[in-house]
């Protein structure tokens, strides 16, 4: 028989706990707390199974039923409604420290732009963003992080640290950890770093400091192959034309 409203509310706790049955293995638990939960027990795969659906009355009857036939769904779809929960809390619990750790492990970095990397998610991000977790990170958190650099006039190292926060949340999309990547919708929301002009370099040994500088380059993907790209354009330009 289905369980009332009534019959829940007049149940009372006893030495013991005890079940109410609802139906299509959905019970109410009654502890000697006086605590009232949902469970619903089910088989898969042959074995008998059971999880939460929440407690009365912050879940009411009608929810348990809504919960349990949604259960009952996946069970039908061969899918297991007490793995999936799991799968969903192993995902909240992966923040962005620990995907930043994993994925500054696999990078191939020189000595030098692995320090910056490091100091980079370590002292500027890792203090806001590092406890959160990544599948759950909005652009605006992100952007509040970013504004605190760019308010100390840090300009081209705020586009760099977004940079590399974009980076660690797209590994975290490419392993399964993450639905998307919040950086891009931030394209227009900093400010533009100013444009310093430098006088040409003349000297091979300026021309090779420039060359590692560039190979060191920690902002942009974009702009470092461009930047790599650049002096083999002026080298192609500046070559004899052969008539014959």
């Amino acid at each position: 028989m289905s369980l009332s409203e009534y019959q829940i509310r007049a149940a009372k706790p006893k030495e013991r706990s005890y079940k109410l049955t609802d139906g299509q293995g959905l019970t109410l638990l009654v502890a000697p707390s006086g605590a009232r939960l949902w469970r619903l027990r089910y088989r898969f795969s042959g074995r008998e199974a059971m999880i939460a659906l929440g407690s009365y009355p912050a879940t009411s009857l009608r929810e348990a039923r809504e919960r349990r036939d949604g259960a009952r769904k996946q069970i039908e779809a061969g899918l297991n409604p007490s793995s999936l929960r799991a799968e969903a809390r192993d995902r909240r619990e992966v923040t962005f420290e620990v995907l930043a750790r994993e994925w500054l492990e696999r990078q191939t970095f020189t000595a030098k732009t692995r320090v910056k990397a490091e100091w980079m998610l370590n002292d500027l991000v890792m203090p806001r963003l590092g406890s959160r977790p990544i599948n759950e990170l909005s652009a605006p958190e992100i952007l509040a992080v970013l504004r605190r650099i760019e308010a100390r006039g840090r300009h081209e190292t705020c586009h760099r640290v977004k940079w590399r926060i974009g980076q660690v949340i797209r590994y975290a999309v490419a392993t399964g950890r993450a639905e998307r990547d919040p950086t891009g919708d931030l394209r227009g929301a900093l400010t533009s770093p100013k444009t310093v002009h430098r006088s040409a370099i003349t000297t091979p040994r300026r021309f090779g400091e420039l060359l590692l500088a560039i190979e060191d380059y920690a902002g942009q993907g974009a702009t470092w192959a461009a930047l790599k790209l650049a002096p083999l354009e002026r080298r192609q330009l500046e070559l004899p034309v052969n008539d014959n």
